[in-house]
């Protein structure tokens, strides 16, 4: 090769380094979600707080209407949100791959430890296993956080991160408190969905 082609590989590579890195520490696509998880899943426990301390009583049946309607509306919800943002500027990017890689594996933990869970519960005959499921649900919070944060570079995603973790034990302290699910709602608003909204305040309009 000559020294002018070796110049122009050399000029290619790091012309592609600089576009990984910003693509690496850019915005977050997506925050979109969490405001509708925070939002949705906090109304649904403000309505198991309420039935817990009198205000409104539900049975067995209701109680599935109340977290499986929240479920269901959260799926159309997201199938939604996730639409809007294909083709968004830096969607594809190294860090927004990442962090819905990171979300869509913390959604799917969740489903999976809930479906476990409500097996659990109804084997042993017991509603200890449904009281475990919110920590359970901040300690991968914990994680979708620190995996967003790690590969963003944005430092600030690491309280919400250091804060779900702190939260779940939390929780667990509150097992057979009327208060447990008020306390759950508001981890979902300062955990998911004010972060989620400053997530979306930082979103590029037109580029990366």
């Amino acid at each position: 090769m000559t020294d002018d082609q070796i110049q122009t590989l050399k000029d290619d590579i790091a012309y592609m380094k600089t576009l990984a890195d910003e693509g690496a520490t850019g915005p977050l696509i997506g925050g979109s979600t969490l405001v509708a998880a925070g939002l949705i899943f906090g109304i649904a426990s403000l309505g198991e707080w309420a039935n817990a301390t009198g205000l409104i009583v539900l049975d067995g049946i209701q109680h599935l209407y109340l977290w499986g309607g929240a479920g269901l509306v959260f799926a159309v919800t997201l199938t939604v949100l996730i639409h809007r943002q294909k083709g968004r500027p830096g969607v594809m990017s190294p860090a927004n791959r990442a962090f819905g890689t990171a979300w869509m594996g913390v959604g799917l933990a969740i489903f999976s430890m809930a479906v476990a869970l409500s097996l659990l519960g109804y084997k042993t005959q017991s509603n200890l296993p449904g009281l475990v499921f919110p920590s359970l649900i901040f300690a991968l919070y914990g994680a979708g956080w620190a995996v967003s944060a790690a590969m963003s570079g944005q430092k600030w995603l690491w309280w919400p991160a250091y804060g779900s973790w702190l939260l779940a034990p939390v929780l667990a302290w509150f097992v057979n408190d009327p208060s447990l699910y008020l306390v759950y709602a508001i981890g979902l608003v300062f955990l998911a969905l004010v972060p989620g909204l400053m997530l979306m305040r930082r979103e590029p309009s037109t580029t990366v």
